[in-house]
């Protein structure tokens, strides 16, 4: 019995899966997920950080309409990577656009290294990546932490960015003023013994409205904590939330100076820290229609697009929606 309820759901998670993500079994992610296929061919750029020599992974496509000449740059938040974006990359390369997406440093396909992360460091090694494919001048998008990263990028290299397009970033408050700090150790120690059950809660939250296909994502991140190398893994996280945590951006937001489009799931409540707070704190947090309208008001010209009913990743729970809006704008 418990063998055929088994096959039925692999059944049905292949069935709900993109094609890129489909496996005959629910078997580890290695700590590179070199098992895990990507909607399109990946490969590899080569960088020394803090003496080590690291690879980062990334996509790069072709415009499958008439080309404009024109690159636009997706960097994805803290728990995912960049194969989420295989709609938004679908719809940009329709429209004539050559679509760069990245692996960012400690994450998906790219190496999990032991270093000091800091949004400028990741901005740096993303910036030589465009410059070696000939990317001079490049439109950014960034969703959640790749929001924040976004925010740095522009203001490091504002000659370089054509326009900034923030989907439901974090970073537009403080964390440090409501949310415990924990040690990068703590986090780590946190992160070793995760259960099925909390990785299921923890990406449900994401969504304003759950489908069955959202599983995908905590199946994924399931999948990973079964490597041997999980280890490397949540240490990579545990550094890159301390990133998070000690380098808020919201207060560089008035001096970004390139054309900014902020698409805001309504429905949105992340936050940092969710678990330590009590829940008169935690209802203070991660209030996205009120912190999306202050970072309008915060960035010269900017423009904001409410996305009702929708939760922290508009371009998976309403994609229509955010690629007539990251359209309209690149347009």
């Amino acid at each position: 019995m418990l063998r055929s309820m088994r096959t039925t759901v692999l059944a049905l998670l292949l069935l709900l899966s993109p094609a890129w993500a489909q496996s005959p079994h629910l078997e580890p992610l290695g700590v590179a997920l070199e098992n895990l296929a990507y909607p399109h061919p990946v490969r590899f750029f080569p960088v020394t950080v803090e003496g080590q020599d690291l690879r980062m992974a990334y996509m790069d496509v072709a415009p499958t309409g008439p080309a404009n000449g024109q690159t636009v740059l997706l960097l994805h938040g803290k728990n995912f990577f960049g194969a989420y974006w295989a709609g938004t990359i679908q719809a940009l390369s329709a429209a004539g656009f050559r679509v760069v997406v990245p692996d960012q440093i400690g994450f998906g396909k790219s190496a999990k290294a032991d270093i000091h992360y800091s949004f400028e460091l990741l901005a740096q090694t993303t910036k030589a990546l465009l410059d070696s494919l000939g990317a001079t001048k490049a439109t950014v998008v960034g969703h959640s932490m790749g929001g924040m990263l976004a925010v740095r990028y522009a203001l490091l290299y504002p000659a370089a960015t054509e326009r900034l397009v923030l989907e439901n970033p974090i970073g537009l408050e403080d964390y440090r003023v409501k949310v415990p700090f924990t040690s990068v150790d703590a986090t780590y120690r946190a992160m070793l013994m995760p259960t099925r059950e909390g990785l299921d809660r923890f990406y449900r939250a994401y969504f304003g409205t759950w489908r069955t296909e959202f599983g995908l994502w905590s199946e994924l991140a399931w999948r990973a904590t079964l490597s041997g190398e999980w280890p490397r893994v949540a240490k990579a996280s545990a550094l890159t939330y301390d990133m998070i945590y000690t380098q808020p951006v919201v207060q560089d937001l008035p001096r970004i100076a390139v054309p900014t489009l902020l698409v805001i799931g309504q429905a949105d409540r992340t936050t940092l820290g969710r678990g330590a707070l009590s829940a008169e704190v935690l209802a203070t947090l991660g209030r996205f229609p009120e912190l999306g309208r202050r970072a309008q008001a915060a960035i010269p010209g900017a423009k904001l697009v409410e996305v009702e009913g929708v939760g922290h990743i508009p371009h998976l729970e309403s994609p229509d929606r955010f690629h007539a809006a990251l359209l309209g704008f690149l347009k």
